[in-house]
């Protein structure tokens, strides 16, 4: 997900670097606000979708071009060394960095490319909906009063958009059948498993209402967010059935919506981040991220790592939620939504075209440097699996150390873990990581560099390495 220990930390391929003139510096004294836009103020029920949103230009110096062209990397790494963007800014960004518009398209193009968009959802919720009629409607038993208001406020949204609707032109109109009838072809194949589906409602039901409503986000009238945000997660369940719906999902997906305030657009935008990371609901995606959690944690502080994963507390799952939902919980919301950000910004690991032709370029000249030399076996510089986000889980496990090492069993450590939300610090705790990343690559590069020069018999290499240690 995030940044990773790429092998061009080691031999220069990007010479990307965390330093002084990175986020930590910028991070200082930096505080955002509830959410992205006037979200923060405007708590209304989002709309279908935010037509604006195509034509807006992104004001971030050197990011946009002209023709409203958006040149990623540069956008990436303006996350990442200024630690997020500003909260009037966060919305247009998010469509660009979740890959809801593409980078390539262009301010005449982002109209049409919504339209399909919007047209192709609305075909979407309206295939599973004739198919569960009973499921349109969130069930509700009368005991709870905020959700019957939210299905009010939810009910009048419908009416504002159906008005809107009979105010469109004869031509518009006509487009939109074409739209439609495209988008209904593309589908129309597309079967569901009706009783995995109801389930994946079931549970939906239940976890919507479990939404943190103390936002402002859901206050007001915002509480018919509620509902959108069911659509939306029953929509993706109804059309990824190999993902479906699990548990957390609706923190990860509400963070969107606040932030995006578009049903549309939030669909898309949770769809694009789901491609990649949909992995993680699953139990070997569970299973993977602790592993990796646990062998960082033992580069890192083998005791403490001993001590995590022995006595009932193996492959320290307990960490799980904050990997998952990038620790939503732990840091202060506006903080939360800044982190989330920084972490998908994938700075660190550059965007894809730069390491290719990097790669790329190292092959072409070992190729033309060691035709005359035995082959040798690479070395493993470092572990790229070993990504940002799981630095920043070690780097909370090591400031709070004697309390973990103090836990004997699973319910001191729901303990400790309940004790940090909402406390903890993020300008702190992200300059500590980079600390144990940068440190960890530089020692991770140094012993690549002494198993070449070891694995090197030349007089040349055996030079270098011998003047090399003059100076270490």
């Amino acid at each position: 997900m995030m940044a990773s220990c790429d092998e061009s930390h080691v031999e220069g391929k990007g010479k990307t670097h965390l330093d002084s003139n990175g986020p930590v510096g910028k991070f200082k004294g930096m505080k955002c606000s509830v959410s992205a836009g006037n979200n923060s103020i405007c708590r209304s029920v989002a709309p279908v979708t935010s037509p604006e949103s195509a034509c807006a230009r992104i004001s971030l110096p050197g990011v946009m071009d002209a023709e409203g062209r958006v040149d990623e990397s540069r956008l990436r790494m303006h996350i990442f060394k200024n630690g997020g963007v500003s909260p009037d800014e966060r919305g247009l960004v998010w469509r660009f960095l979740f890959g809801m518009y593409p980078c390539s398209s262009t301010a005449l193009e982002r109209p049409l490319l919504l339209e399909q968009m919007t047209v192709r959802y609305q075909v979407m919720k309206r295939k599973w909906q004739q198919l569960l009629p009973g499921a349109v409607r969130l069930r509700l038993n009368g005991t709870d009063a905020e959700l019957l208001t939210a299905v009010k406020f939810f009910d009048l949204r419908q009416d504002r958009e159906q008005k809107k609707q009979q105010y469109e032109s004869e031509e518009a109109r006509e487009k939109m059948s074409f739209l439609q009838l495209q988008a209904q072809v593309l589908f129309e194949r597309v079967t569901f498993d009706l009783e995995e589906l109801q389930e994946a409602i079931r549970i939906i039901d239940k976890d919507v209402p479990r939404t943190d409503r103390d936002l402002p986000y859901y206050r007001n009238e915002g509480l018919g967010n509620l509902l959108v945000l069911r659509d939306i997660l029953i929509t993706y369940a109804a059309f990824h059935p190999e993902v479906s719906y699990a548990q957390g999902m609706n923190d990860l997906c509400s963070r969107f919506l606040e932030v995006l305030h578009s049903e549309v657009d939030t669909y898309w935008s949770f769809s694009c981040y789901m491609e990649k990371f949909s992995k993680d609901f699953c139990a070997d995606g569970l299973y993977r991220k602790m592993e990796l959690e646990a062998a960082l944690l033992k580069e890192l502080d083998p005791q403490l790592h001993s001590h995590l994963v022995t006595d009932n507390m193996e492959k320290i799952t307990f960490c799980h939620r904050w990997l998952l939902l990038a620790f939503q919980r732990e840091f202060e919301h506006s903080d939360a939504l800044r982190l989330f950000e920084i972490l998908s910004c994938d700075h660190l690991e550059l965007i894809s075209q730069q390491v290719d032709r990097a790669r790329y370029q190292e092959r072409l000249a070992r190729k033309y440097s060691l035709e005359d030399e035995p082959a040798v076996t690479e070395l493993q510089a470092i572990n790229t699996d070993f990504t940002f986000e799981l630095f920043m889980c070690a780097t909370i496990l090591l400031e709070n150390r004697e309390a973990l090492l103090s836990c004997r069993n699973e319910v001191q450590l729901i303990q400790f873990t309940s004790s940090l939300q909402g406390k903890m610090d993020l300008n702190s705790t992200l300059k500590k990581t980079e600390e144990h990343f940068y440190n960890y690559c530089k020692r991770s590069a140094w012993d690549y560099l002494s198993g070449r020069c070891r694995m090197r018999k030349s007089k040349e290499d055996h030079f270098l390495y011998q003047l090399r240690n003059l100076f270490s």
